[in-house]
């Protein structure tokens, strides 16, 4: 009469830590979601593709030609004009960055980079779009900012 009541209680205690995961959220694959940080601390947190902080000034004059076509083309300036908002990709193990390659009078040209672990390991299978922001030697002004994007391993 033991054996089953000590199933049934092991049983239970599956079932129960089962449901408790559920609760904390469930992603595209059923398990459970985890909080996902920015890039920069300096960044506005949880901004969505399309979307910027409130206090961010879009950028009208953008050449986004050598991006993917479902990259995100969200970019703001903020403050002074020096710092410039933007919104990153990265999915599963990867870490999304962006820096300055480039400033001249007329263009400033931001590199956006996914960087991805070198050694084989078991990823997710998500993708997100972390808030990036970069500063400038001079305010943003009427310069056309040029985004490119690659991905590197480290």
């Amino acid at each position: 009469m033991v054996g089953p009541l000590v199933s049934a209680g092991a049983l239970l205690l599956v079932v129960s830590a089962c449901g408790g995961a559920q609760n904390a959220g469930t992603g595209a694959g059923g398990g459970p979601t985890l909080p996902t940080a920015t890039s920069s601390s300096e960044a506005p947190p949880d901004i969505a593709p399309g979307e910027m902080p409130p206090d961010g000034k879009p950028v009208t004059k953008l050449d986004t030609n050598a991006l993917s076509p479902e990259f995100p083309r969200t970019v703001w300036t903020q403050g002074d004009g020096r710092t410039v908002g933007l919104i990153g990709q990265e999915g599963g193990c990867g870490k999304a960055s962006a820096s300055v390659l480039e400033q001249s009078t007329s263009a400033v040209k931001i590199e956006l980079v996914e960087t991805l672990p070198l050694d084989k390991q078991a990823c997710t299978m998500d993708i997100r779009f972390p808030s990036l922001t970069v500063q400038l030697s001079e305010p943003l002004g009427e310069r056309t900012v040029a985004l490119t994007s690659r991905q590197e391993q480290k």
